[in-house]
């Protein structure tokens, strides 16, 4: 059995070999569409493995009081009317009256996003993030710290000029000397450098490594632009307890906002697991468009390879007629036939495969996202370049092995 299944493979790359330039603008057919396919799907396995990565680390016992969730900000458009920021009053309200037990709650407003950062004679670009945050905020985001340590409730409370940084700084404005205990200046204001965050990089390209974090009455003085909106992050010690944590919350809130029971909630609760779940469903569509792209194109390389295969059943007739008159079975000629199609079929998918990961890898990279073998895309190219044979080499297969001797014989 194996023997004549090496033999089969033999012929089926000589007949390749003999119709050369056919066999290539096939495979470059089925590789096309594969490309396509793997590409997209890789592309897509990227983009969840980066929104899962950034987002794990809050965990999904976290949930953020904003102005706007994450529907309504989606959804919201010119003729709705908008909701009142969060003001600090409420913000500190919020803190002081939200008792939900094992839960940690922080307050934090982002500043300014252009900021102009120095350090003895140098300084940076103006595009450092300041943002005010108390001693809860990096807990809750789940930042952690690289160097040095977190602010305490102390400094906080003592309005201490001290900062944490974001890992850029080590790269930029603080290369080659040890940060912490360094005094930078933003504003004209002093800053003891206590802490570096951990590498966190960007996304959508947004540097969330050049950020300076300070005291939040602190920024309160030196940012005091109106209409300030802050944000409440509140992190749940047992994950059990999350929906009744949320049910609290948005109970606490709409007493702070003095609203009634017959109004609307004027703003937004956004848990982690919804926003990553939310996120995660839109690569859904394009993951269908991968496919649908794939399979129009599959399908126009399948009608092409099953040509190729009719053409070389038509031109072999006489070679069917002698295998047959020394005794082929109508199996063998079939299997023959059909190993030549799946030959051909693998070697688009391979191409196919390599050029969609590297493609995919190079969009991956352009676009800063985290890339991972996708295995989804890998089982989905070599699922389809098989199902691709299967409908493309039974019919010249079964035509081949139908063949009566005595007429494949006299054709000329």
């Amino acid at each position: 059995m194996f023997k004549l299944l090496r033999e089969n493979i033999r012929i089926a790359l000589g007949s390749i070999r003999t119709q050369l330039l056919r066999t290539i603008l096939t495979v470059f057919i089925i590789g096309i569409g594969i490309w396509a396919l793997v590409g997209i799907l890789t592309v897509v396995s990227a983009l969840e493995n980066t929104i899962s990565s950034d987002f794990a680390s809050m965990g999904s016992n976290t949930f953020n009081i904003e102005q706007y969730d994450m529907a309504a900000r989606m959804s919201r458009d010119q003729n709705t009317k908008p909701n009142p920021i969060i003001s600090y009053p409420q913000a500190k309200a919020f803190k002081e009256n939200y008792k939900y037990p094992l839960t940690t709650t922080s307050l934090s407003f982002t500043a300014t996003s252009n900021a102009e950062v120095k350090f003895e004679s140098q300084k940076t670009e103006p595009e450092i993030s300041v943002v005010g945050v108390d001693e809860n905020f990096l807990s809750n985001s789940g930042l952690e710290i690289a160097k040095g340590r977190n602010f305490t409730n102390f400094d906080v409370q003592n309005n201490a000029f001290v900062c944490v940084v974001g890992s850029d700084f080590e790269k930029g404005l603080l290369k080659d000397v040890n940060p912490i205990d360094k005094v930078i200046s933003v504003r004209g204001a002093k800053f003891r450098v206590i802490g570096v965050l951990k590498e966190e990089g960007s996304t959508f390209g947004n540097n969330k490594d050049l950020r300076v974090m300070i005291p939040l009455q602190i920024a309160r003085s030196l940012f005091t632009t109106p209409n300030i909106n802050y944000e409440m992050s509140v992190r749940v010690e047992k994950n059990e307890f999350l929906d009744e944590a949320v049910d609290n919350a948005l109970l606490t809130m709409r007493r702070i906002r003095k609203l009634t029971p017959m109004q609307e909630s004027n703003f937004g609760i956004s848990r982690s697991d919804d926003l990553i779940n939310r996120i995660l469903s839109i690569t859904n569509y394009l993951g269908i468009a991968a496919w649908v792209i794939g399979i129009i194109t599959i399908f126009g390389s399948s009608i092409a390879l099953m040509n190729i295969m009719l053409v070389s059943v038509t031109e072999r007739t006489r070679e069917i007629g002698v295998r047959k008159a020394l005794g082929a079975k109508r199996g063998t000629i079939a299997t023959q036939f059909f190993i030549e199609t799946l030959v051909i079929g693998q070697l688009g998918g391979l191409l196919g495969l390599f050029l969609g990961i590297l493609s995919g890898y190079g969009l991956a990279a352009m676009l800063e996202f985290a890339f991972v073998i996708p295995w989804g895309a890998i089982g989905a190219a070599f699922a389809t370049t098989f199902a691709v044979t299967i409908v493309s080499g039974s019919y010249p297969a079964i035509k081949a092995s139908k063949l009566d001797p005595i007429e494949a014989l006299r054709y000329e």
